[in-house]
């Protein structure tokens, strides 16, 4: 099933004096993990915005194509059904702290409140929330209280409490030290796990490398690349487009380009260790 079909979307700011998005085109399967990339200002989150219907309800402008979730037009939702369907955390985990409550528990369980759920679900759900992603610690601390990575964390448990279908991650360790970002990404691989279908936009390629299966090259509002993540990350064509790749596949292509090899090119550490070893060198 696809959940996500962008078809020949462009799209352009109220203000703006050219299209932000320039007749992009691509599908999201049901269950999928799908990494948006690109350099700054290629259109990952106006594209982020649009699936969540953002765009053009409330930054409006002007929008073409056809955008559908779950088969159904995104503009077809009203804004509770959309909501309980797609998940969308910010980049910046301060801005999605409601400033309202006073323990991270309520704060969990705000958008609850908001959709008018009986206060018994709502503390069944929270309580399942704090355990999953072992959130025990801190669930009476004041939330502007924490530091970044745990108001990262807490703002992610405030948006998959309501079990949306789809999770839109928008640059969620941005800010955060590699302890942090850790526990993020071992999130996101718990949300795999559960069939949840996923839209990371994500500068640290090497993670994006391990944790997804798609990605999307965006590049001036436009699709300059597509496809599975091995594809696309270990193509030398990906840096012509202001894209980066990881590590290990960056020493590999040059390690074939200098010594005219074809050998496949690993994306991750322990599939570089797998490839030295197989070759018994």
């Amino acid at each position: 099933m696809v959940a996500i079909s962008l078809e020949h979307v462009t799209y352009r700011y109220p203000l703006g004096t050219g299209d932000a998005l320039d007749d992009i085109s691509f599908h999201i399967g049901q269950g999928e993990v799908y990494a948006l990339i690109g350099g700054n200002g290629s259109g990952k989150t106006t594209v982020c915005n649009i699936i969540r219907g953002f765009i053009p309800q409330f930054y409006k402008g002007t929008l073409t194509g056809s955008v559908m979730v779950n088969d159904k037009p995104v503009s077809e939702y009203d804004d509770a059904e959309l909501t309980q369907i797609v998940g969308y955390s910010f980049q910046n985990p301060f801005t999605q702290m409601s400033g309202v409550k006073d323990n991270v528990r309520e704060e969990i369980g705000y958008a609850l409140e908001n959709l008018g759920l009986p206060r018994e679900d709502i503390g069944r759900r929270v309580d399942a929330m704090i355990e999953l992603l072992d959130l025990q610690e801190m669930a009476d601390q004041n939330p502007l209280e924490l530091s970044g990575g745990q108001r990262q964390r807490v703002a992610i448990a405030a948006v998959l409490v309501t079990d949306p279908q789809i999770v839109i991650l928008d640059e969620p360790t941005s800010q955060l030290d590699p302890q942090s970002t850790e526990d993020i990404f071992n999130i996101i691989k718990l949300l795999k796990n559960q069939g949840k279908t996923i839209v990371l936009v994500e500068h640290k390629i090497d993670l994006v490398a391990e944790y997804c299966d798609y990605a999307l090259l965006l590049e001036e509002g436009r699709v300059a690349m597509g496809g599975p993540i091995r594809d696309v990350l270990t193509d030398p064509k990906v840096m012509d487009h202001g894209g980066q790749l990881p590590q290990v596949a960056r020493f590999f292509i040059d390690r074939n380009t200098k010594l005219g090899l074809c050998d496949p090119i690993p994306l991750t550490v322990q599939e570089a260790v797998e490839f030295k070893t197989g070759r018994g060198n």
